[in-house]
């Protein structure tokens, strides 16, 4: 909204700060950590007041997750409010892309919202089917996919990029929508599953989305893809905007959220930020390098289904509890400990995925 002040500029002036991404993504970070700070604690009074009990806890987890019982969960909401409006105020509102990651964020925070009020209302840990949840995701994901990949020039539609390999893409047609799909709806559900301790998931979430908003901005940018030898998409520099709310929102989340945590993020936050960056992923056309970016999410994922087939098939399990954080508490490492170290594992993974804009 505030580009418009271009407008007004003559080219030399303070009006002409906002013709410039990056001066608008400083605006946006910021704007989304003075809204968490503001209206975090007035919006944890208010979910006390309203749900009572909290979110419901495992009977089958961790003995020191008792501890957490009338805490109150769908601090996603906090996130979800300062992005958006971070996001409307500092950037183009002209440009598809921002409109599209945007659409498939809230999209999936009301499929969250929805499960979260029915855990609350029957204070049971099963709230919306899996069944539901994931068709609905596919669904969102689905147009998504095709009106992302509709606005992409004409030479990357329906393609795939591969990183590392220089100038090379995999003419998918019509089952790149699929391969969307997947990768949005796996994004935002293994990130939910991330999602199970006191700060556990907003900071890898922040930190995928520094690393995708600095991806974004550089395949927006034609001199930069030249030099890095990457797919050049117009427009996609817009998504560092978006990304640096997230992180704005995630910080000012992240100080109720901290050991011990005053709110949860619930499935309110943790749906609509996987879904958010699976989105971007396929905006930047760097689905691969998600996996890599986001691979503490995919580790959370597949130790969920390693788990449950080989329970399936043998009687046994493989780790301890899934996902598996939940192993390691049952090891015996303290909470802090775990997050800490997930948190410095994202960090890694981050960098190796940012490296990849240059390694050809």
């Amino acid at each position: 909204m505030l580009y418009w002040l271009t407008a007004l500029s003559d080219g030399g002036d303070f009006f002409n700060l906002f013709r410039y991404i990056t001066f608008r993504a400083g605006g946006a970070f910021f704007t989304a950590l003075i809204f968490g700070f503001l209206f975090g604690q007035p919006l944890i009074n208010v979910l006390i007041q309203r749900q009572g009990k909290g979110q419901p806890i495992r009977n089958d987890g961790p003995e020191t997750h008792f501890a957490k019982a009338g805490t109150p969960t769908m601090g996603g909401l906090l996130i979800l409010s300062a992005l958006l409006t971070a996001t409307l105020l500092w950037a183009r509102l002209d440009n598809a892309f921002i409109w599209i990651v945007l659409l498939v964020t809230f999209c999936f925070g009301s499929i969250g919202f929805a499960d979260d009020c029915a855990k609350i209302s029957r204070q049971t840990t099963a709230g919306v089917s899996g069944r539901v949840r994931l068709s609905l995701g596919f669904l969102i994901s689905g147009v998504a996919g095709y009106v992302v990949t509709t606005n992409h020039p004409e030479a990357l539609q329906f393609q795939l990029a591969l990183p590392v390999f220089k100038d090379t893409l995999l003419n998918l047609g019509y089952i790149f929508i699929p391969f969307a799909m997947v990768v949005i709806v796996g994004s935002a559900n293994a990130v939910n599953l991330t999602d199970g301790l006191d700060g556990l998931a907003i900071m890898p979430v922040m930190i995928a989305a520094g690393a995708l908003g600095i991806i974004a901005y550089a395949v927006g940018r034609s001199d930069f893809t030249e030099y890095l030898d990457v797919h050049y998409v117009p427009g996609s520099g817009e998504i560092l905007i978006f990304c640096a709310a997230l992180f704005g929102g995630g910080l000012g989340f992240l100080w109720y959220n901290a050991p011990p945590a005053a709110v949860f993020m619930g499935d309110t936050g943790s749906l609509a930020l996987g879904g958010a960056l699976g989105a971007i992923a396929v905006v930047t056309k760097h689905e691969i390098v998600l996996a890599i970016i986001g691979g503490l999410f995919v580790v959370e994922a597949l130790s969920v289904i390693i788990q449950v087939l080989y329970f399936k098939a043998t009687g046994k399990r493989v780790f301890l509890m899934a996902p598996i954080h939940h192993h390691f508490e049952k090891k015996g490492w303290a909470e802090p400990q775990i997050v800490i170290r997930f948190w410095i594992i994202a960090l890694i993974l981050a960098l190796i995925g940012l490296a990849t804009l240059k390694v050809r």
